[in-house]
């Protein structure tokens, strides 16, 4: 029987709030180990890039990226953000290390092509390397991702946390029963987003294509359950999406995700 693992992917509001942050990375210490942590932070870089007289550009929830906001995301993401939540967790007694795409070859991309939209130095991942990751959970190491990738001929990418969760959780679905959470400010997937309790408990495949046919879903939500449904397509065991009570010991409403 594989052993279980959960991989844990946390959003700019929770990156944001010092305090929220300081609750989750305990209880994400207190979960048992192996675990992952991956984080976004395009809030931070998007404070950063403005105080650079930086505009960033979104295209349907997705970030463009030129060359001077690359930077920014590079100097916020690998950074700031990352070796923050490193020495917190190491003060929590939590072993851990923060990771690139880069470091140790663990995800290698592609610069996305020109099609309808020039997304700039944005990746689109071509392989993750599980092997690799496996070395440091085998060695009781929590690796700690940011959104960053590359394309193994020194060129960094910025690349959508989400989607490097997802794609970490689906490489690592080879050795492990694999339990992936999307962790942002709401308690899940909402029928109504004026209402913050109209929760979606459980939505499966033929629900998520009824949602989308009557554009029910929000647009910035839309790459989220890609990635969830592309990993529960690929072997991962469990999806969830909620708030911060995903990790804690009195876990509260959320959304499941499954493909029946």
């Amino acid at each position: 029987m594989k052993e279980k693992i959960k991989i844990v992917k946390i959003g700019g509001n929770i990156i944001e709030d010092k305090l929220l942050l300081e609750t989750f990375l305990k209880d994400f210490t207190n979960l048992k180990s192996p675990k992952i942590l991956v984080h976004g932070g395009g809030k931070s870089a998007t404070k950063l890039a403005g105080k650079l007289n930086l505009k960033p550009t979104l295209y349907k929830g997705r970030r463009i990226t030129d060359k001077d906001n690359l930077d920014v995301a590079i100097m916020v993401y690998a950074g700031l953000i990352n070796k923050n939540i490193v020495a917190q967790l190491q003060a929590n007694a939590c072993q851990s290390i923060g990771l690139s795409g880069a470091d140790a070859n663990v995800i290698l991309a592609a610069k996305r092509p020109v099609k309808k939209v020039d997304f700039g130095f944005v990746g689109d991942i071509v392989n993750v390397n599980a092997k690799n990751i496996k070395l440091l959970l085998d060695n009781n190491i929590t690796p700690v991702f940011c959104a960053l990738s590359h394309n193994n001929q020194g060129q960094l990418l910025n690349t959508n946390a989400d989607t490097i969760a997802s794609e970490i959780a689906i490489a690592l679905s080879d050795f492990y029963k694999v339990e992936l959470n999307y962790i942002f400010e709401l308690k899940g997937v909402l029928k109504d987003i004026d209402n913050k309790e109209s929760v979606i408990t459980k939505i499966n495949l033929k629900d998520y294509e009824k949602l989308l046919d009557v554009s029910k879903i929000s647009e910035g939500m839309l790459p989220k359950l890609h990635n969830c449904f592309r990993a529960l397509e690929k072997g991962v065991y469990q999806v969830k999406i909620g708030d911060a009570s995903l990790v804690s010991p009195a876990e509260s409403l959320h959304t499941a995700l499954s493909l029946k």
